[in-house]
């Protein structure tokens, strides 16, 4: 909730504010005026003027300070990130930032972009995730949505459902999550019919007046259909809703299984991977990856990366106690993408896993003449929560339903086993050779177990011989 953390971002919303009127021109209702050095510097804190928004040009090695005017000599690695934005402007100048290494300055890395739109959202996620890294996790959760804020409506199967049927988790960036029909309180429930009407179907408070402006640029809400047992990464293949419309999801359950060594290289509990678990759900190719990268940036940074959830035993990241931890982050998240970790070489695919199909399609809501006498209704219902008059913008309608109750199964068998290779050689003999398994065992028996009698009777009957020669010389008797 945007309103509740004003308090906290204040500074950060101020620096992001200004450096949009120096190089934008924007305000806020005011006449654009340049700021002059002194009023930046009365404001501005001790990290915004160690990293600020910067102005290169052509990627030269001067650039602008857009905090203070000024220009300075920049130095380091170039990261450039082209933008899908198109610009039909003229203008080649480039908006980015610079880290450096805290215990070496000549140490250091350009990020820069050629939409100042991923530039300022990017400048302003590094120091957002430095401000949440400092407040306790309980007051996060206390400042954002509640179920109660959440939800206008809700019904499943056709019966109503409230707050009980949700389970709350906190996302470093998203805020308060709500998993519906998580099994947490020991029951799951069921549908045994198919079709929109026995889904899920809840009507959400957006409340789009309430959005961070500059941490996100749409409104909305994000879902993910997963199973019990799995992490739901939202930001990773979550899907998104639209506000003033209705948004039918059906669904199609798959269960694929793969075959473990020596069919291919996948594991079946991960436990065979040498990568902590730190989400303690089931694993999952995304949840090793990003354990293995949460490890690698506490032993190689001292802390632990904020959207990300804690090891035992460490902190995360904040530049009071650690002033190297976005130049660190930034350069171990390069090597990351760039598969030079070592993450993608230990981390495998999971045996086992189950995908739901998702069929989406979208209507606007309510319709213009429901419009008037819905928003009323629902306005009365949830008065005392939301203290505002509702506006089909803040509302977004969900359903999620199967589209039908039948599974489909996926598996691999091995083409060939030992049996199958037996049976294929004795075929292929019987057809080429005239011979049959029994052809095979009699030639085995003839070369080789006959063979071997032959020779153990030769050998019995000359030790025989042998014996009976050395009994004749003990009495006294000629041989024969």
């Amino acid at each position: 909730r945007y309103s509740s953390m004003k308090d906290y971002l204040s500074e950060l919303d101020k620096e992001t504010k200004k450096a949009l009127e120096t190089f934008y021109g924007f305000s806020e209702g005011k006449s654009k005026v340049r700021r002059s050095v002194e009023e930046w510097n009365s404001t501005g804190s001790d990290l915004f003027k160690q990293i600020p928004l910067l102005k290169f040009e052509d990627f030269s090695k001067t650039a602008t300070d857009l905090r203070s005017g000024q220009k300075r000599r920049v130095e380091g690695s170039v990261f450039h990130k082209d933008s899908s934005i198109v610009n039909s402007g003229d203008s080649n100048d480039i908006i980015g930032f610079q880290l450096c290494d805290a215990n070496n300055s000549s140490e250091c890395a350009l990020y820069t972009f050629s939409s100042g739109v991923n530039a300022i959202q990017e400048w302003y996620k590094l120091h957002y995730m430095n401000i949440m890294a400092q407040i306790p996790l309980e007051t996060k959760e206390k400042l954002s949505y509640s179920a109660d804020d959440l939800l206008l409506t809700c019904f499943f199967d056709g019966l109503s459902c409230d707050k009980r049927h949700f389970t709350r988790f906190h996302h470093p960036l998203h805020g308060n999550c709500y998993t519906f029909n998580s099994g947490e309180n020991g029951t799951v429930l069921s549908t045994s019919t198919a079709g929109s009407e026995y889904g899920l179907q809840v009507v959400l408070f957006i409340d789009e007046a309430d959005y961070n402006p500059f941490l996100v640029t749409s409104t909305g809400a994000k879902i993910i259909v997963h199973d019990q047992n799995e992490y739901p990464f939202i930001e990773d293949i979550g899907t998104e809703i639209e506000t003033a419309a209705v948004t039918s999801i059906g669904m199609h359950f798959t269960r694929s299984r793969k075959l473990s060594k020596p069919y291919s290289d996948c594991t079946e509990t991960g436990a065979d991977i040498p990568v902590e678990n730190l989400y303690n759900k089931s694993y999952s190719l995304q949840i090793c990856l990003h354990s293995c990268f949460q490890k690698a940036m506490v032993d190689s940074c001292g802390c632990a990366q904020y959207a990300q959830p804690l090891p035992a035993g460490a902190e995360y990241c904040n530049y009071k106690k650690n002033p190297n931890w976005m130049y660190c982050y930034y350069r171990l998240h390069e090597k990351f993408v760039k598969e030079q970790l070592g993450c993608q070489q230990i981390c495998k695919d999971a045996c086992s896993f189950k995908e739901w199909a998702l069929t989406t399609s979208i209507a606007q809501w309510p319709s213009a003449v429901s419009e008037d006498w819905m928003l009323r209704v629902l306005s009365w219902d949830k008065g005392q929560k939301i203290n505002k008059k509702l506006n089909k913008t803040d509302l977004a309608n969900l359903m999620v339903f199967y589209k039908d109750l039948n599974e489909r199964f996926i598996s691999e068998n091995p083409a060939n086993t030992l049996v199958i290779l037996l049976s294929n050689f004795g075929g292929q003999l019987g057809l080429w050779m005239s011979c049959s398994v029994v052809c095979v065992i009699e030639i085995v028996e003839v070369f080789f177990i006959d063979s071997l009698s032959i020779v153990m009777r030769r050998q019995w009957q000359k030790a025989k011989r042998w014996w009976n020669h050395r009994q004749q010389e003990r009495l006294g008797k000629p041989p024969q």
